[in-house]
């Protein structure tokens, strides 16, 4: 499904570093809501000598913001477009109907990546995915290309990031006719089927295995994506797999 052509080389983070971005990724799932300082008053108290603005650094080279009031996650270009969110109070009730993407950070014993995927939000099917060593914008555009291999959908929502405002990005929507939604700034309910993926992607394999390379990394999330989409069954869908109901259309 997908193949990183990108490596990372921790060249100058050190140990604790890596320790403490991890902490930060688990402590941002819960509570995506904390800034700068209430994320260094947690890492106070779970034990780590850090300042508002080590974790100020951190959060930003994770690719990570308060999703209030401030967008959540990348940082937004203020020449490029955005587009209005179309998906308040739409019914989602047909594969198709509307995908997403996002971007997450994935932490490594050594090191760390960058993933993206894209998501059927009515059977919450992963179509694609791509790992990246950095927040440039052609992992996205592979992983929706391989994507629309697939299908199309009639609605593709995004958050307010640089590499999805991006004309490189929208174009290619745009040229396959699929109406364009951006997430409100600030609105972490506007994505959420996706912030949910990445949460049980990371409970159920990332933090779990804890990889330490990255072709460790690529197996994995080989042997996990088919397993969420094939067998994983949700509760949400009445127990069937993503699969089941996306094909059963």
């Amino acid at each position: 499904m997908s193949r990183a052509s990108f490596y990372y080389t921790p060249a100058t983070e050190s140990p604790l570093n890596l320790a403490l971005m991890r902490w930060i990724d688990e402590q941002y799932l819960k509570t995506p809501f904390y800034g700068r300082i209430r994320m260094t008053l947690e890492a106070q108290k779970a034990g780590y000598a850090v300042n508002p603005k080590r974790i100020r650094r951190l959060m930003q080279l994770m690719g990570l913001q308060a999703i209030y009031p401030k967008p959540r996650t990348t940082i937004v270009n203020p020449e490029h477009r955005i587009y209005p969110y179309l998906l308040r109070g739409v019914k989602i009730e047909r594969p198709n109907q509307v995908w997403s993407t996002d971007i997450t950070y994935v932490p490594m014993t050594h090191g760390f990546m960058f993933l993206t995927a894209v998501i059927d939000w009515y059977s919450r099917y992963i179509l694609a995915w791509q790992l990246s060593n950095t927040l440039d914008g052609h992992f996205c555009r592979v992983a929706l290309h391989q994507a629309l291999a697939l299908a199309k959908p009639e609605i593709f929502n995004t958050d307010q990031g640089s590499q999805f405002t991006a004309d490189a990005f929208t174009s290619i929507l745009r040229s396959a006719e699929i109406r364009i939604s951006m997430d409100g700034r600030g609105r972490a309910l506007d994505n959420i089927f996706i912030e949910r993926f990445w949460r049980t992607l990371k409970y159920e394999d990332i933090y779990i295995k804890a990889y330490d390379t990255v072709p460790r990394l690529m197996g994995g999330l080989g042997t996990y994506f088919p397993f969420y989409n094939n067998e994983r069954p949700h509760q949400s869908l009445g127990y069937r797999t993503p699969a089941e109901v996306y094909w059963a259309a």
